[in-house]
C-alpha cells in the first residue's frame, strides 16, 4: 500500500523541476581512511536521511530498498507492497567520532518500535522497521541495544526486525536529500504524518 501523502509529493516535486534543481550530493573530498557502513531502516527514508546526517560522525546517508525478492527494484514497486523490501538507508559514518552502539541509540529514538510492518502514518511492510547487520559484531550490538531498550521501560515490546543485511539498492536521485531539495514539502510532510509527535509520546521530548 502506498503511502498517499508521499506518492503525492513526490509528484509535486518532479511537475515543478524539483529534480532539475536538486542540490548536488556531498563531495566525498576529505573523507576519512577508515569510515563504516550501517543499514537501518525505520519508515520514509527521507525522515532516516534527515535524522541521522545531523548526529555527528555521519559522512553521509543514502535512502534505499533492502530485504526483498526482486532485483533492482523501483520506487513504485517497493511502495506498491509487490517486492518485499523495506525503505532504508545506508550510512556512511566515521568510527573515530560516532560509535556503532551511539547509532544504535539515535536511531530507536527516531523511529516507533512498537508496531508492526508501518512507521506512522505510512502502512506497509515496506516501512517496517529493522537492523540489518553485516557482521557478527553489528548483530549482537543489535541484539544488546535492543534489550537495553525493553529493559528501561519505556515501550513493552518491540517489533522491529533485527535481520542480515542483504543486497541494499540505491533509491532514484529525487529520493536522495528530500529534506535538503524540498525542505517546505518535507516539513508538510513529517508534520503531516505525525512522526515528532508519536516520537515524543515514546521517548519524551528533545532536548
Amino acid at each position: 500500500m502506498k503511502s498517499p501523502l508521499k506518492t503525492l509529493l513526490i509528484l509535486a516535486s518532479l511537475f515543478i523541476g524539483g529534480h532539475a534543481m536538486a542540490q548536488q550530493r556531498p563531495s566525498t573530498a576529505g573523507t576519512p581512511a577508515q569510515t563504516a557502513t550501517a543499514i537501518f531502516a525505520g519508515g520514509c527514508f527521507w525522515c532516516m536521511e534527515a535524522d541521522f546526517e545531523k548526529l555527528p560522525g555521519i559522512l553521509a546517508a543514502e535512502s534505499g530498498y533492502i530485504g526483498g525478492q526482486t532485483a533492482n527494484p523501483t520506487y513504485e514497486q517497493v511502495s506498491a507492497g509487490r517486492t518485499g523490501h523495506t525503505e532504508a538507508v545506508r550510512i556512511i559514518y566515521d568510527p573515530a567520532k560516532v560509535s556503532f552502539s551511539a547509532m544504535l541509540d539515535h536511531f530507536w529514538k527516531n523511529i516507533d518500535p512498537t508496531v508492526k510492518n508501518r512507521q506512522f502514518c505510512d502502512a506497509g511492510s515496506q516501512y517496517r522497521s529493522a537492523l540489518f547487520y553485516q557482521n557478527d559484531a553489528e548483530k549482537n550490538a543489535m541484539e544488546a541495544s535492543k534489550a537495553a531498550i525493553l529493559k528501561a521501560g519505556r515501550v513493552k515490546e518491540i517489533h522491529t526486525e533485527i535481520a542480515p543485511a542483504t543486497q541494499f539498492y540505491s533509491a532514484e536521485e529525487y529520493h536522495q536529500d528530500y529534506y535538503k531539495k524540498n525542505p517546505v514539502r518535507y516539513k508538510f510532510y513529517r508534520t503531516s504524518c505525525g512522526r515528532d509527535q508519536r516520537l515524543a509520546e515514546i521517548w519524551g521530548k528533545k532536548n
